[in-house]
């Protein structure tokens, strides 16, 4: 038999994922890092997605249709985001987002 977990356990812990990608983003200088945090806060979101479509959508299954999309583009969001991340390595070799800041200009 399975237990069934409450939607809230798994809101619980999509907050807490999103929150942690979120300070993340926030506090972090590493590029690489920030785009890792990125990724993070979507897969919460999948999660808070997969959850509410399991309690309220037996028929439709409209939240796994989301996660595909979202799948799809935090796929694009990291290749856009690493081959920015590599063309501005090649001309100062640091991925400090300060440093790359200042390329500006």
């Amino acid at each position: 038999m399975t237990s069934a977990v409450p939607l809230g356990a798994f809101i619980a812990v999509s907050a807490l994922l999103f929150f942690i990608g979120l300070g993340g983003v926030l506090v972090r200088r590493n590029a690489v890092v920030i785009l890792m945090c990125v990724e993070l806060m979507l897969n919460a979101a999948n999660l808070a997605f997969v959850a509410f479509s399991r309690r309220f959508g037996l028929v439709d299954e409209r939240g796994s249709v989301f996660v595909v999309f979202v799948f799809v583009v935090a796929a694009a969001e990291v290749a856009v985001g690493l081959a920015i991340i590599l063309a501005a390595y090649r001309n100062r070799p640091t991925v400090d987002v300060d440093e790359i800041q200042r390329m500006k200009g």
